[in-house]
């Protein structure tokens, strides 16, 4: 479990710092549908990514640590989870976005449970060795 944590926080992260990257970058350019959104979005666009590649740089944090902070990555999680409720809620509002969207809303629905499970068995099992539970056990 904890080296599927592991990878999949670096995963995360590495992926999150390179999609800040390239937005800030690129600005609306790097949107589908939003290359004649004006200075306003651009702009706008290029700051939220900036925060985003600090997220992916919190995943990173987390997957170098040993053991990898439970509570971390929940709450790294719950920052995905919260950003795959504002996507849901675009559609309920606005309708269906550009189709790469899609995809994109179905792995920030999925991942995050995901993450909460594997931090909660990494956790049990940090636990148990710090009893003295052989690892076999588990």
């Amino acid at each position: 479990m904890a080296a599927t944590l592991r990878w999949l926080s670096w995963a995360m992260g590495v992926a999150c710092v390179l999609i800040g990257a390239y937005h800030v970058l690129l600005g609306i350019d790097s949107v589908p549908g939003e290359a004649g959104a004006g200075a306003t979005v651009d702009s706008r666009e290029r700051f939220y990514n900036a925060i985003f590649l600090g997220y992916g740089l919190a995943w990173i944090w987390a997957a170098r640590q040993s053991p990898i902070p439970a509570n971390a990555i929940r709450w790294i999680a719950a920052v995905f989870a919260i950003g795959a409720f504002g996507r849901l809620l675009s559609m309920a509002v606005h309708g269906q976005p550009h189709w790469f969207q899609i995809p994109l809303t179905v792995i920030e629905v999925v991942l995050p449970p995901l993450f909460f499970w594997l931090a909660a068995a990494g956790e049990k099992v940090h636990h148990r060795r710090g009893r003295g539970v052989p690892s076999t056990a588990l």
